[in-house]
């Protein structure tokens, strides 16, 4: 179980970093959205290497999921051309720190929505706990340029 724990951490953390990073870098070059466009094309080359070679491209069933299934890809390329803009601008750390805050507090959002049983007081320490890492950490470095 380790070795998956460990996995998952260099797939979710660095690949993931590694992948931002470089298309902040290509939108800084080109635009983007030429950004965004290069990152799913080479994430599908990729994807449908290991799904012809591992099997299960299409796995039965996919023609039967409802519509709404499919907008993951449309809200991935706004999403990845949105994150390569931000990059160019705000730099890596405080996007990364806008994405996980972003998550967490729409995660809360969706919690309500849903009406799963949560505690209004943890989910209001959480969000005020994650606004104001973000401040703190934006705070300390505007302190640290200036010095």
């Amino acid at each position: 179980m380790t070795v998956f724990i460990l996995l998952a951490c260099l797939g979710g953390g660095v690949l993931v970093g590694l992948s931002r990073q470089l298309n902040g870098r290509l939108s800084i070059s080109t635009t983007p959205l030429i950004a965004s466009f290069w990152n799913h094309a080479v994430g599908f080359a990729v994807l449908t290497c290991l799904g012809l070679f591992v099997g299960g491209l299409l796995p039965a069933g996919a023609a039967d999921a409802p519509w709404y299934a499919y907008l993951g890809g449309p809200i991935g390329v706004i999403f990845v051309a949105a994150g390569s803009w931000v990059i160019a601008r705000i730099g890596a750390v405080n996007s990364a720190l806008l994405i996980i805050g972003g998550q967490m507090v729409t995660g809360v959002a969706f919690d309500y929505i849903s009406a799963v049983p949560a505690s209004f007081w943890a989910n209001a320490a959480g969000i005020v706990l994650i606004v104001g890492g973000m401040m703190v950490s934006r705070g300390r470095r505007k302190t640290g340029r200036s010095q």
